[in-house]
């Protein structure tokens, strides 16, 4: 940047600072996020300075970009989540079991699901997945409630041996 252009951008930008800081504030409502916002517009400003319309449309230019620069920023933090330190949360926060166990035993129990009889595999999906009682799954099926206990019981020993 020549002297002449830095003269320029300094003799239209700096009296627009502390507006833009009490914008940017506003913005942000918080002083480091705000602070940096200032920062990033201003850094703007200087590498986009040829791109401004005139010179009375500078503030407008300059709030424009911190605008924008902020709508950025919050959409991003809302997609994000909230911000915490690493050294701020607990150790057993990462701690997980691995999925792949967990990934293999539902492809068993789909399996040995599968492999039921069809009267049998729907009592199991109406009872245990869809959470019926033993009369609602007689009713869905018309039949005898204690035909519906019945063949639960042989689809869970089915499935258990098929498990175990």
């Amino acid at each position: 940047m020549s002297y002449s252009l830095a003269a320029e951008v300094t003799q239209h930008v700096q009296p627009l600072l502390p507006a833009l800081r009490g914008y940017a504030r506003n913005l942000m409502r918080n002083r480091e996020m705000a602070d940096d916002l200032v920062q990033d517009c201003l850094e703007r400003v200087v590498s986009r300075w040829s791109e401004r319309r005139s010179v009375e449309s500078t503030r407008s230019w300059m709030f424009a970009i911190a605008h924008n620069l902020a709508v950025n920023r919050l959409r991003q933090q809302t997609q994000r989540g909230p911000h915490l330190d690493i050294e701020d949360i607990d150790e057993s926060t990462f701690v997980q079991p691995a999925g792949q166990e967990d990934r293999i035993r539902h492809n068993e129990l789909m399996r040995a699901l599968q492999a039921l009889p069809d009267d049998q595999r729907s009592v199991v999906v109406l009872v245990c997945v869809d959470g019926l009682s033993y009369a609602d799954a007689a009713l869905e099926l018309d039949v005898p409630i204690g035909t519906v206990m019945s063949r639960l019981a042989r689809a869970r020993t089915k499935l258990q041996r098929a498990l175990d």
